[in-house]
């Protein structure tokens, strides 16, 4: 429960608002205060978030590499790294830091973060330092529900634009060295209520319909429709089939 805010020192103050910006209240507060302690503001280089940091790297990485096994079981180690690679990487954690405002709550020593804007590397390390902190309070379960809101909206859209991308231009190169065309991909179904759709599409050359997939967004379908038609070229299983 918060304490009245006449009887809360200016760090309290801090670590109180912060709790509130994330959503998450700790049953030890001090390891929020260590996972907010830049080593400017640190007495020792051990009181800072550093290995906070390191901590909060791999739970980050594993509940990453989880959901990613479990949403994508047809992609190869390849693409499964490829997504992970963005998803948990620095310039995405800063991203995660800056929407829950942690620059704002940080401890910093005279000067750092007075005279501009944080840099992305310090928003980064909170943001991982902040994991691992919710980690050692709470488990495995309150940090992978804390990862889980930052994360499941963009592996669902790096999917799309790495591997997805990579499926249909590695499908078109296939195409215009065997045949000479440029496939098309076509709708040949919509199921569900508008904010939550489904698309059933087929790539099509010359009048040559490949199998079609079912996809959460047209992308996604296009994608996996450009997988099933690079399996019928080269007469294996369909990863995604429909019918």
């Amino acid at each position: 429960m918060p304490l009245p805010e006449a009887t809360l020192t200016r760090e309290q103050t801090k670590i109180e608002a912060c709790q509130e910006a994330i959503g998450y209240r700790f049953q030890r507060p001090e390891l929020l205060r260590a996972a907010l302690t830049h080593t400017s503001g640190a007495n020792t280089r051990a009181a800072s978030n550093e290995r906070l940091e390191f901590l909060g790297d791999s739970v980050l990485g594993l509940v990453t590499c989880k959901l990613l096994f479990k949403r994508f079981p047809d992609y190869d180690e390849g693409d499964l790294t490829k997504v992970k690679s963005v998803v948990v990487s620095r310039k995405t954690c800063a991203i995660f830091s800056r929407s829950l405002g942690l620059g704002g709550f940080m401890f910093l020593g005279k000067g750092v973060g007075a005279f501009g804007e944080i840099p992305s590397n310090m928003h980064a390390d909170v943001f991982e330092a902040l994991v691992a902190a919710i980690f050692l309070d709470g488990g495995w379960e309150e940090a992978k529900h804390f990862i889980l809101r930052f994360i499941e909206p963009v592996v669902e859209r790096v999917a799309e634009e790495s591997v997805g991308s990579n499926s249909k231009s590695h499908f078109q190169h296939v195409i215009q060295r065997q045949w000479g065309g440029t496939p098309r991909y076509l709708v040949l179904d919509e199921q569900g209520p508008d904010h939550d759709k489904c698309f059933k599409m087929a790539a099509e050359v010359e009048g040559h319909r490949f199998p079609a997939a079912w996809g959460r967004t047209k992308k996604e379908a296009e994608a996996k429709a450009a997988l099933n038609a690079l399996a019928e070229i080269e007469g294996t299983e369909l990863p995604y089939p429909c019918d």
